[in-house]
């Protein structure tokens, strides 16, 4: 059986935002929103959110505690291993990977990317919107199968590639087989995910504009934004950190 576990990684030291995870969001926490948001993916069987070991991470085993949510805990700095033990404990055949900075994530594209992996002909080791950006930033899904996340473990070396999850994946085409998911416009200069006071000014703003809720669509943000284009001033400025760096 092909089961299908999504693993949000979740903590709370962040360099520019610290504790942002559990920072509101029109009334619920942003990892609250992730997770809910997430649960509307009709392709995924399981949601686990991956924290680690520091005891600062209490706080949000703590918190998904209080909305029935699964939690994993391992390794603080080698994301790579905490992320494949979390699949391994949960017996994910097909493993989905989503930061707990995107409260925009959407369930339609998270079944796409899923898709996009168990449609693709020949068999795809890893699909993702991420490969050929179009989508906002901030909607990044990933789909792997356990045996790629397996290698990649065996087989990354650089401190960046055990630090993130899937760079040892996609940086080795000539290994793996890669699908990418790409939307009919780019607007990947549109910025939804959080990393600042200014993304998360803009995220505040856009969920009180569409009602404080979880079940809207990711195009209906994209409405959001074109009835008020002022909004994406909000967070303009906003850096994207590179995964490459110390």
């Amino acid at each position: 059986m092909e089961r299908t576990v999504a693993i949000i990684q979740a903590r709370m030291a962040s360099e520019r935002l610290p504790g942002k995870v559990l920072l509101d969001i029109a009334g619920q926490t942003m990892l609250e929103r992730v997770i809910r948001r997430v649960r509307g993916a009709r392709r995924v069987d399981e949601i686990v959110v991956a924290t680690s070991v520091n005891p600062l991470d209490d706080a949000v085993v703590a918190a998904c505690t209080a909305f029935d949510a699964t939690v994993f805990r391992g390794s603080e700095d080698d994301v790579l291993d905490r992320f494949h033990s979390a699949a391994r404990a949960f017996g994910a055949r097909v493993c989905v990977r989503v930061s707990a900075d995107s409260p925009f994530v959407d369930p339609e594209v998270c079944d796409q990317v899923i898709d996009a992996l168990a449609t693709s002909n020949p068999p795809a080791d890893y699909a993702s919107n991420k490969l050929r950006p179009s989508f906002p930033l901030g909607l990044d899904v990933e789909a792997f199968t356990a045996v790629a996340l397996e290698r990649a473990w065996h087989k990354a070396g650089e401190a960046y590639e055990r630090a993130h999850v899937t760079p040892y994946i996609y940086g080795h085409p000539e290994e793996f087989r890669l699908t990418a998911v790409e939307t009919d416009v780019n607007r990947h200069n549109w910025r939804w995910t959080v990393d600042s006071r200014e993304d998360l000014e803009f995220a505040r703003a856009m969920f009180e504009r569409l009602g404080g809720g979880n079940d809207f669509s990711w195009r209906d943000a994209v409405a959001v934004v074109n009835r008020e284009p002022a909004l994406a001033e909000i967070n303009a400025l906003s850096m994207q950190k590179d995964v490459t760096a110390g």
